[in-house]
């Protein structure tokens, strides 16, 4: 199986940004966001299911997902979220083993915000990067990018794993405080390592 690297952190701390640098890079980076939007497009097993479970209020005047009805829904109910999670995240875990698995030439990187939280089920790949940030400027950063209420921010942030759980699983860790091209250094230094790392793991 091709090396694959775990990339992780809370909301907002910048997972997107480090991807999309080590997608630059030349690694193949595999999103469970996007994966999970491909599986709720109309017409998915995954998109009927869950609205069998919430309802209807959460599609859009087109039959598609609402993804903020949702959010905003599963946020304020941990039952909910935890309903939601058991449509989605099996299915998630499928995909990104399956295309994690196939040759790509460098090594595979798959991004997935709740890794902590199922850390069990995601034994398989190699190494853990965490990308880490204060709960202060995650809070901000949230507020500024989704233009969401202070209470729901709190609630998405609550929802999620703490800052240490995330530590306490990490092989790297990316402390993203500071400058773009600081967050640039790191993520170079660390693709030189998992390219390393990685033509090391084929040879055995």
């Amino acid at each position: 199986m091709t090396f694959t690297v775990a990339l992780t952190g809370g909301v907002a701390s910048g997972k997107s940004a480090a991807a999309t640098l080590f997608a630059a890079l030349g690694a193949n980076v595999i999103d469970a966001d996007v994966v999970a939007r491909e599986l709720v497009e109309p017409g998915r097993p995954a998109l009927q299911e869950i609205v069998t479970a919430f309802g209807t209020r959460i599609l859009d005047v087109a039959g598609a997902l609402d993804r903020r009805a949702l959010r905003e829904r599963v946020f304020a109910d941990a039952t909910a979220r935890h309903r939601l999670e058991g449509i989605l995240h099996p299915r998630i875990r499928d995909a990104l083993r399956r295309r994690a698995s196939a040759p790509c030439g460098t090594y595979a990187m798959i991004v997935v915000p709740l890794l902590a939280e199922n850390a069990e089920q995601y034994a398989w790949v190699d190494r853990v990067l965490v990308v880490d940030v204060p709960r202060e400027v995650q809070l901000a950063r949230l507020l500024a990018r989704d233009a969401v209420s202070p209470a729901t921010a709190d609630a998405m942030l609550a929802a999620q794993a703490s800052r240490e759980q995330r530590l306490a699983i990490a092989d790297d860790v990316i402390e993203n405080d500071r400058s773009l091209a600081d967050l640039g250094d790191a993520v170079g230094a660390l693709h030189a390592r998992y390219l390393a790392m990685s033509e090391t793991a084929s040879v055995d």
